[in-house]
């Protein structure tokens, strides 16, 4: 996976490439298989093996590129992560020609792990 973000100069390269792909790792968990059900008002998914992360083996190679911009310091954390979902599903829809329309993807059909 290939990210391009702009959130004006970079101080902490090695730990911005971090964050940028621990949201994009988390936004890949998050839209391929994570689900929050409850039963008689109880969530059913109390720990981590009813709720699914994604494993160090399976997560893609993710390459981050800065724009070296003058533009106002941003943070670090949200960026990378609203537009995961759509590019994704935006994807799937040119390989498929079936759009997605809801989360998780597993419950689509569509597994990515």
């Amino acid at each position: 996976m290939t990210v391009a973000v702009d959130v004006g100069p970079i101080i902490n390269m090695s730990g911005a490439i971090s964050q940028v792909q621990g949201s994009v790792i988390d936004g890949l968990s998050t839209m391929a298989m994570q689900q929050i059900t409850m039963k008689d008002g109880i969530i059913q998914q109390d720990n981590f093996d009813t709720y699914p992360v994604m494993r160090i083996a399976a997560t893609p190679e993710v390459n981050v590129h800065f724009i070296q911009s003058d533009n106002r310091s941003t943070g670090l954390g949200e960026p990378a992560l609203p537009p995961l979902a759509p590019a994704v599903t935006n994807a799937i829809f040119a390989a498929t020609g079936t759009r997605v329309r809801s989360m998780p993807l597993s419950e689509q059909g569509f597994n990515l792990v």
